[in-house]
């Protein structure tokens, strides 16, 4: 009477033999995802402060992490005071929120190259809320001008905030998208051209703003641009064009993340040859 018919006997054996292998590979794959997470442990922690936190504040604040650290900046740092301010966001960033700043160690990096070339017209493409701005105003030399380029009106808006209280009220802030706004510089801005660019917006766009740049004859030969996050998250497509084209000679500097110590990423710094 315990005998099953033999028909059912296949059926019985595969569903006991399922049940047997299933723990085993699940045993099997344990080993693998450890690994996983302790090599790429430093990158789930970015993903974690970066996304999921600022998504949790976000709904429970109401307001966007940049205007919540704007208001840190204004309590805790001293108005025009450039440098406490920078300081003061690094502190936010390595302790409350992850902001996408440039950060103290890429900050020497363009602080040294902004001293070399002692540049007298500067465009910054990226605002975000404005670190690289003051950091780059506070550098310049007499006579010098600034313009900044954000597309985000809600990270414009904050970056306007920084940039007064640092107290560098007449640097120029253009809203808008970048390729809107480089064809309108000569005639709408009044900048002829440019001898040093900064690069630290969406990596998507680095190629086609730098053939924009070429296109309307804004470069002055000798020109320098600097371009951020070459490494992570990395602009792969504007790094080749810059290696095959022959116009510029061309270096990174290897650093790390913004905040990230162990993450690897670097600076491409381009010099304008025009040659071909």
């Amino acid at each position: 009477s315990n005998l099953l018919p033999p028909t059912l006997l296949p059926e019985r054996l595969t569903s006991r033999h399922t049940a047997m292998v299933s723990p085993a590979i699940a045993l099997a794959f344990i080993p693998f995802v450890v690994t996983l997470l302790i090599r790429y442990r430093h990158y789930f922690c970015l993903f974690y402060r970066a996304v999921l936190v600022r998504r949790v504040r976000d709904y429970l604040t109401g307001i966007p992490k940049e205007e919540r650290a704007f208001q840190y900046i204004l309590t805790h740092t001293i108005p025009g005071d450039p440098q406490h301010i920078l300081e003061t966001f690094d502190h936010w960033s390595y302790h409350c929120e992850y902001l996408s700043n440039l950060g103290p160690q890429k900050a020497k990096i363009l602080e040294r190259l902004i001293y070399e070339k002692s540049p007298l017209r500067v465009l910054e493409l990226g605002t975000y809320c404005g670190y690289a701005t003051i950091l780059i105003a506070q550098l310049l030399p007499l006579g010098a001008r600034l313009y900044t380029v954000e597309m985000d009106d809600r990270k414009a808006a904050v970056a306007e905030k920084v940039i007064r209280l640092a107290g560098f009220d007449d640097d120029t802030l253009i809203r808008g998208p970048s390729q809107e706004v480089i064809p309108q510089l000569k005639e709408k801005y009044g900048l002829s051209h440019v001898d040093f660019i900064f690069m630290d917006h969406w990596k998507r766009c680095y190629l086609r703003d730098l053939q924009l740049l070429e296109a309307h004859d804004l470069l002055l030969e000798g020109a320098t641009i600097v371009a951020d996050n070459i490494i992570f998250p990395g602009a792969p497509h504007f790094m080749q064009y810059v290696k095959a084209c022959g116009k510029y000679k061309w270096r990174i500097h290897r650093t790390s993340l913004q905040y990230f110590r162990a993450i690897p990423d670097g600076m491409a710094q381009l010099t304008w040859t025009g040659l071909q």
